[in-house]
């Protein structure tokens, strides 16, 4: 497939997933559009921007042979992919889609994966992670601000939530307000936050000042 039909595939690929009218309707997309997935990230530029993000915030706190991480929102597998080979092993995914989850588990990286949805109750024991990334689910009609609750009752005192955030959904979606709120409740407190930095490489059509991201790291108190 040429550079050209991809970038238009993705862009329409994205417009599908970005205006799923609830989780039922962003799964099927998921599970239908697993098998393509990677090849179209890759050619937008995803891979060489949000994961990369995660994983330089990943290495600048977290310990590599720590206890088990959360990669919330796994997809494909591509975060645990950058990190596994750096020392971080123990690493179960969750996901809604079980076709992303499919692509993942022939990886071999993960200790586990499983089924679930962001923003709802989370089937894990309180502070059973060392630490949590999430690349690429905040995002417009994908995870609520509402799913930090249970990030931070599953992962460890001291222990870093890591993940990105789309700039409109940051300012329309309440993530700006819920971050605050919970770091004024001394639930989290704030150590690290990178720049902007535009998602994709070709889709204007979509907006590349509202598909610009940025990484935070907060540490859970």
């Amino acid at each position: 497939m040429k550079d050209s039909k991809i970038g238009r595939y993705h862009t329409e690929y994205c417009q599908g997933v970005f205006e799923a009218k609830d989780n039922n309707e962003l799964q099927e997309r998921y599970d239908s559009g697993a098998k393509g997935y990677e090849e179209r990230v890759a050619k937008s530029g995803y891979i060489k921007k949000l994961p990369l993000l995660i994983t330089g915030l990943v290495c600048r706190y977290l310990k590599p042979g720590d206890d088990s991480i959360l990669d919330a929102g796994a997809g494909t597998g591509l975060i645990a992919e950058m990190i596994a080979p750096l020392g971080y092993k123990n690493i179960i995914g969750i996901d809604l889609s079980e076709g992303m989850l499919e692509l993942a588990r022939a990886k071999g990286i993960y200790k586990e994966l499983r089924q679930m949805v962001l923003g709802e109750p989370l089937d894990f024991p309180n502070a059973f992670f060392s630490s949590t990334v999430a690349s690429g689910v905040f995002n417009v009609n994908h995870a609520p601000p509402e799913s930090f609750d249970e990030l931070i009752r599953v992962t460890k005192p001291k222990g870093y939530i890591i993940f990105t955030v789309r700039d409109d959904a940051f300012e329309e979606r309440g993530f700006k307000e819920k971050l605050a709120a919970l770091e004024s409740d001394n639930k989290w407190k704030l150590v690290d936050v990178t720049e902007r930095v535009k998602r994709w490489s070709f889709t204007a059509q979509l907006g590349d000042d509202k598909m610009a991201n940025r990484a935070f790291a907060y540490q859970v108190i």
